[in-house]
Formats: structure tokens, sequence, C-alpha cells
């Protein structure tokens, strides 16, 4: 009976200690040489230091504002993809792994394919100079044409991870029973209907999950914007390499990365309010 009781933390223990050794710790590292200043002093000193450089307000603003576009586009795209998938009576398979190909392409090479794409001998200006829309090369990418850098970071980044939130939307989707939307069809619910009404309410846990998860990554974007931008796209996740690798300020760039978890612990919260079952309250 003991060992009945004890097998399943015998179990999570591997997953406990692998947390411990590799998250825990190195948090808890991160988070005392943030606030530890030059001469060993607690405070925030190296907040100070990083709020001073030219940098920090662009990177916040840069990186709030690619969040704030791609995920709602994001979202948007992979509903419509999910609900696209699930009506399928056949192919479903074939076609959900097409969606989600790019999950497979890491962050680095996403950058890569649509630099090649862009940039002024890629394929996007061969093609419009073969149907003679352009004389010659357009350099879309440079450091005066900051709404074209944005425009490229955020195709990239919908390209890229929009997967992602298909993947838990098709899940939960799957998790909703059937019935329902026979029941609600043979009242005369059209799709849109049948849409709001049950598959919304009923995809929340899995809309909460893939919102958070989503949000958070869009603050760590680092590779897509280096390849296409390069520093004059300043975000969070850019200066916190900065500050680590070439100006050699490790308590700089723990500073940095106690503001991404700061912006990630505050929008998980709002999005678990925001899309919080309201009907428990009223039950209650």
């Amino acid at each position: 009976m003991n060992n009945v009781r004890t097998l399943p933390y015998l179990l999570l223990l591997p997953a406990t200690a692998f947390l411990l050794v590799f998250f825990l710790l190195p948090f808890f590292g991160v988070a005392v040489e943030a606030f530890t200043g030059p001469g060993g002093e607690l405070g925030f000193a190296n907040f100070q230091s990083i709020a001073f450089d030219w940098k920090f307000w662009p990177a916040i603003t840069n990186t709030l504002t690619l969040t704030a576009l791609v995920v709602p586009i994001q979202l948007a795209l992979a509903l419509a993809m999910a609900s696209l998938v699930m009506s399928l009576k056949a192919g479903r398979d074939v076609v959900l792994y097409i969606f989600t190909i790019p999950l497979g392409i890491s962050d680095l090479a996403a950058g890569i394919v649509w630099l090649a794409i862009l940039e002024q001998n890629g394929f996007l200006n061969g093609f419009l100079h073969a149907l003679g829309l352009i004389d010659g090369p357009q350099n879309l990418l440079t450091y005066n044409n900051l709404p074209a850098l944005f425009v490229a970071v955020v195709a990239a980044e919908i390209w890229r991870a929009t997967a992602i939130i298909l993947v838990i939307l098709v899940a939960g989707m799957g998790l909703i029973p059937k019935e329902y939307h026979e029941a609600a069809e043979v009242f005369g619910a059209g799709r849109w209907t049948r849409f709001r009404k049950i598959t919304l309410p009923l995809l929340r846990p899995s809309l909460q999950t893939a919102l958070i998860l989503r949000v958070i990554l869009s603050f760590e974007v680092f590779a897509v914007v280096a390849v296409l931008a390069g520093s004059n796209l300043p975000v969070l996740m850019g200066e916190t390499f900065e500050w680590q690798f070439n100006l050699q300020d490790s308590k700089g760039a723990a500073a940095y990365a106690m503001i991404v978890l700061g912006l990630s612990i505050a929008f998980t919260v709002a999005i678990l309010w925001l899309l919080r079952d309201r009907t428990k309250g009223e039950t209650a």
C-alpha cells in the first residue's frame, strides 16, 4: 500500500529535479544578479542603467507593438484554419500536417527564408520585376524604412508561429461534443451562430492556453528580428543578447530578463482574467 502511495511522487521526481536544476536555480541566479548592484548592494541600479540607454524604451515599444500586431492576426487565422480542419470529412490529417509544417522550422531559419524573399535580390523583387511592376531591385529592408521592417517581421512571425495556436485550438475543438452542434443545427442555428454560441465558449480553456503561450513567446522574439532588421529594430530579447555578449554586462542582461518575465506574468494574469468563466461567479 505504501508503494502505491509513493509511486506518483517517484514518477514526478525526475521532472521535479529537472525543473529545479535547469529552471529554478538559474532563475534565482538571474534574479539575484539583476537586483545586485556593482558594489554588491541590493537595489535597482541595474534597471536604472539599462533605462538610461537610448534603446530601452524603443525595445519595449517595439516588442509590445509586434505582440499587438502579430497575436490577434495569428489568433484569427488559427481559428479559421482550425474550423476548416475540423469541418473536413476526409484528408483532415494531411491538411493539418501542411498547416503545421512551419513548426519544424527554427526562428533563425524562418528569418533566413523571409530574408531570401524580401532582400534586394530576393524572390519578391525578382517576381515583381518579371511582371514588369518594378524597374529594378528595391531595397525594402533598410534602417530608414521602419514600417517595412515591422511588416517583414510580422509576416515572418505569422507564417512561423500561427501553427502553435492552431494545434492547441484543433485539440480543443476535438473535445467539444458533436451533439451540441447537431442539436443547434436542428433548431436552425447557422454556422456562424454555432461557432459564436457553442465553439468559442467551450474553447475558452484552449484559447487561454494558446494566447498565454503565444504572448510569452512574442516577448521573446529575437532571431527573426536579428536576421531581418538587425539592430535597426530593438526588441527586449535582442537587447538582452546585446548587454550579455556585446557589452559584456551580465547584470544589465539580467535586468532585461526580469523585465521580460514581469511582462509575461502581467499579461498571463490579464489573459486569465479576461477569459475567465464568468458563469461560475453568477451561479455562486
